[in-house]
């Protein structure tokens, strides 16, 4: 029972590392996970997150087996 987690462009390199596979445990939200992964990493406001390549909120419950992505916010001008 796992979940894998993706990180991306700078997240990744401030991370260390380009994903994880940590233990699911029910009821796990996406900020759960946020907060076992961010290490060093405080501003959860500034990245986006995706639960199975659809954008999701912190607040959303992840189910075994899903994939979790962190990564930066897009600004253009």
């Amino acid at each position: 029972m796992s979940i894998k987690v993706k990180y991306f462009a700078n997240l990744r390199e401030l991370i260390g590392r380009g994903e994880d596979t940590i233990e699911f445990r029910e009821g796990m939200t996406v900020m759960d996970i946020w907060n076992m992964v961010k290490g060093n990493v405080h501003d959860s406001t500034a990245y986006l997150t995706a639960l199975n390549m659809e954008y999701t909120n912190n607040n959303t419950v992840v189910k075994d087996g899903d994939e979790v992505a962190f990564f930066p916010k897009v600004s253009g001008g």
